[in-house]
């Protein structure tokens, strides 16, 4: 398994063909988004990685958002969302609140409240633990120019629960297939 391809194919298979993110299409089409497999097995280096990446980042502008793929840690969910909440303050202790934002995405994702087996957890179920970096600025922008940004959790809850469950699950081994 090619970490990168197999986030890639998520990306085009799941994220933008049933139009998950309204905004990713537009990136996918301009080739903006980079794809970083972090293969660190320990927290402290994923951080290091994630700050490298939104150096990277400042001195890159044509790169719109970096999507920082942790294919050898953080395979347990609640490992992961430790690590994203270290994220997060690894952000605002290097002064990148409010410049970068992090989403993330686990193959095992579950909302909050949620059961496992509920569909709507496949609007953030990923082939491989990942973090999003996106610039706010860029994400502010998209924001105001979507007509009902506030319609996007429903939707996506309404045509994951039409498609199912089993037709998800199916789609997102098939990006793990992904040469």
């Amino acid at each position: 398994m090619n970490a990168i391809s197999s986030t890639q194919a998520w990306v085009n298979k799941v994220i933008v063909k049933y139009n998950i993110c309204p905004f990713a299409r537009r990136e996918v089409d301009r080739g903006s988004i980079r794809y970083v497999d972090d293969n660190s097995t320990d927290v402290e280096t994923v951080l290091d990685k994630l700050l490298e990446e939104c150096r990277y980042l400042d001195e890159h502008p044509e790169v719109e958002t970096t999507l920082l793929i942790l294919s050898e840690s953080c395979s347990d969910f609640e490992a992961f969302l430790d690590c994203v909440y270290l994220a997060n303050h690894y952000l605002q202790m290097n002064r990148y609140e409010g410049v970068y934002q992090l989403a993330h995405f686990h193959p095992d994702y579950c909302f909050e409240g949620d059961p496992e087996e509920a569909t709507s957890n496949y609007s953030n179920r990923s082939p491989l633990p990942t973090l999003h970096i996106i610039r706010e600025v860029s994400m502010e922008r998209a924001i105001e120019a979507h007509p009902d940004v506030d319609a996007i959790p429903e939707r996506n809850i309404e045509f994951l629960n039409k498609k199912g469950t089993p037709f998800f699950a199916d789609l997102l081994a098939s990006c793990m297939l992904a040469k």
